[in-house]
């Protein structure tokens, strides 16, 4: 089989069969950062979108877009290894590698999936999308068990850097379907990306989303700022020759990831937060995607302990606010 270069896997889906492990830890773990603590089912590769920030560009090997046809495999898996475990809330997500609804009307992967893990006890389903493809989802019996997430951004910045993925108009009107379906919304404000008038634009985002969604069905708020390996700055430039990305003056973080500099990330942080306040409230989740502990206590004025402690303040406050938990959490 030939290999497909990032660009040309995008225009067919291979159904492929599980080989090896799928479920793991989300490959942006690193000790230097809090990380989240989320797991992964890695059970789609590439997706048909084209942002020009993608890591895909610099990491899939195979091109091909690839979606797991045996979704009784993948649940043996995630059975076996939340079994391990039951006194914890296990987060896993199928968006790593690909959008875990961009290819929903063809491959009805996210249907089975939800369906699978509306009936487990210690686990809960988050599927990312920048598409607006949630009609085929909206009339299964989810129980609950499944967070349906968008990655946000300003209007401009979808439209010259996120080539391909739906509108913003039409991810909120996607995001109002899945709320009135009884879905919990999770809201993932990365990558913020500085440029000329950004600051009104994110402000008025956030105005956006909350019309479309209320703060008390939005399961967790994330938010992040642009980051890429270096490699992948001639890949940036050579795929999307018009993108601005490349030209902002960044550093290397101990991650081995460029970034904006720090004073200019938390100043962004703290806009976004601030414009999140005027909405949410003290029981919503907020977290920082890959940020040091000192970034979280100028932002959000406190920090986890450590990726479990976060993880367990994720526990927590799902249980305590949407009962997803059938068991005393694990201290």
């Amino acid at each position: 089989m030939n290999t497909l270069n990032f660009k040309d896997g995008k225009k067919e889906i291979q159904a492929i069969p599980k080989k090896g492990e799928a479920m793991g830890a989300c490959a942006t773990f690193n000790r230097k950062y809090i990380c989240c603590n989320v797991q992964v089912l890695r059970s789609v590769h590439n997706c048909p979108f084209e942002c020009s920030y993608c890591f895909l560009q610099n990491y899939l090997n195979d091109g091909a877009t690839k979606s797991v046809k045996n979704i009784d495999t993948l649940m043996e898996e995630v059975k076996a290894k939340i079994s391990r475990e039951p006194q914890r809330l296990f987060r896993i997500g199928t968006w790593e590698l690909g959008d875990s609804l961009a290819l929903e009307d063809r491959t009805g992967q996210a249907a089975k999936l939800i369906q699978a893990f509306a009936d487990l006890d210690n686990a809960i389903l988050e599927l990312k999308t920048k598409s607006a493809c949630v009609d085929p989802i909206l009339k299964l019996d989810h129980k609950g068990k499944t967070v349906v997430s968008w990655s946000l951004n300003t209007e401009y910045i979808i439209k010259t850097e996120e080539h391909r993925t739906a509108s913003l108009e039409d991810r909120l009107s996607a995001m109002h379907k899945t709320a009135l379906a009884g879905y919990l919304t999770g809201l993932h404000f990365d990558p913020m990306i500085l440029y000329a008038g950004c600051e009104n634009d994110y402000e008025k985002l956030v105005d956006q989303v909350f019309n479309a969604v209320t703060p008390d069905r939005v399961a967790w708020i994330s938010i992040g700022s642009l980051r890429f390996n270096p490699e992948m700055k001639k890949k940036m430039e050579n795929n999307y020759p018009d993108n601005m990305l490349t030209c902002a003056e960044m550093v290397l973080g101990d991650d081995a990831k460029m970034r904006y500099v720090k004073p200019l990330r938390v100043n962004m942080y703290k806009l976004l937060y601030n414009a999140l306040r005027r909405h949410i409230s003290t029981n919503n989740l907020v977290y920082l995607c890959m940020e040091r502990w000192d970034v979280w206590d100028k932002v959000l004025g406190y920090h986890p302990d450590s990726a479990e402690h976060l993880d367990h303040i994720f526990a927590e406050s799902l249980d305590r606010r949407f009962g997803l938990l059938n068991r005393p959490l694990e201290k």
